[in-house]
């Protein structure tokens, strides 16, 4: 079901005083001109660099055999959430400031939301379960081939990729409820769920209720299981006799700490924070920091402190660049 516009709030009860609207405008970044140019490079470059640092992880972990593991069968899946993550919001982004228009329709919002928390929520869940893996290698190294199986990997990512779905419609079907918006605004470079909920103007109860909850299933309970699998994890480490060990055990988690940290600490900020307060521009920065910067991130995370990812990609590279010599040569000739 789909509208076609949506209405803002009544100034009173007369019902043909409604204005109807087919769009929303989104005033997120700087409407400076000048700024334009500047702010499109950037925002490309973090785009084209996030999307090609990504696919060399994927094109890592898929091409040796060393690395068909689960820990890095969950990287690898990672990296295509954050692949799709970006692309939901970057390229509107970049063809809003290439045109110099920031409206975006009532339906194309939609779908921007429900792929935001599709893929934001796959995130989440790959790093709960990332961490998950790591307390079953560390704490239980002799059980781990068959604890984390490849039936019980893939069932974890379809999981994860279903919960993101259900939280994704729940959304959609709070929102399509609507019957009137206080403002055609919103004041983000995307449709960032928590700010289309606060652009309702019936009473907070079910937002506040669908917040609450959405905060319980993808914000509390991650965050529990990733602090329960690493207290588990340190304890386990400082039973290990070598100085070597340990730093050898805790090495394999230090990314997915940087990751986690990065990452929660900016979209449980900005969803919650959108949710308790109306600031209009609150939130802007936090959301360029979950939904750019730490997808761009997370490759430059793994790679520099991950030995086997850096091998791969070297020999990745040197075939892309054996390839692009061959074929350069046949031009030549």
């Amino acid at each position: 079901m789909v509208f076609s516009f949506c209405k803002r709030c009544p100034r009173n009860t007369e019902p043909q005083n409604l204005t109807q609207i087919s769009e929303f405008h989104l005033i997120g970044l700087s409407e400076d001109p000048d700024l334009q140019p500047l702010l499109f490079g950037l925002f490309l470059s973090m785009y084209l660099v996030t999307v090609l640092g990504n696919l060399l992880i994927i094109l890592a972990v898929s091409s040796d055999p060393h690395l068909h593991t689960p820990m890095y069968f969950f990287l690898s899946n990672l990296s295509l959430a954050d692949i799709c993550f970006i692309s939901t919001t970057v390229p509107k982004m970049l063809v809003n400031i290439q045109t110099h228009s920031r409206a975006i329709s009532y339906v194309s919002c939609l779908t921007q939301m429900s792929c935001l928390i599709i893929f934001g929520c796959m995130d989440d869940l790959l790093l709960t379960v990332m961490a998950y893996d790591r307390f079953v290698a560390i704490c239980h190294p002799l059980h781990y081939p068959v604890i984390m199986n490849p039936r019980l990997c893939g069932f974890l990512v379809f999981v994860s990729f279903l919960f993101s779905l259900l939280d994704s419609q729940l959304h959609n079907f709070i929102v399509l409820q609507f019957a009137y918006f206080n403002s055609v605004q919103i004041y983000n470079f995307c449709c960032e769920p928590a700010q289309i909920l606060n652009l309702d103007c019936s009473e907070p109860f079910i937002k506040n209720l669908v917040t609450c909850f959405v905060g319980v299933i993808f914000g509390f309970f991650p965050i529990s299981v990733i602090l329960f699998s690493y207290y588990k994890i340190v304890f386990s480490i400082l039973r290990i006799p070598s100085s070597g060990g340990k730093y050898k055990a805790f090495s394999t988690c230090g990314s997915h700490l940087s990751v986690v940290v990065l990452f929660y600490g900016t979209s449980v900020g900005v969803y919650l924070g959108s949710a308790l307060s109306h600031s209009p521009r609150k939130g802007v920065a936090s959301s360029v920091m979950y939904t750019i910067v730490t997808p761009m991130l997370n490759p430059f995370i793994y790679s520099l402190r991950n030995r086997d990812i850096k091998n791969a990609l070297r020999s990745i590279v040197g075939t892309l660049l054996f390839l692009l010599g061959l074929i350069f040569i046949i031009f030549l000739q």
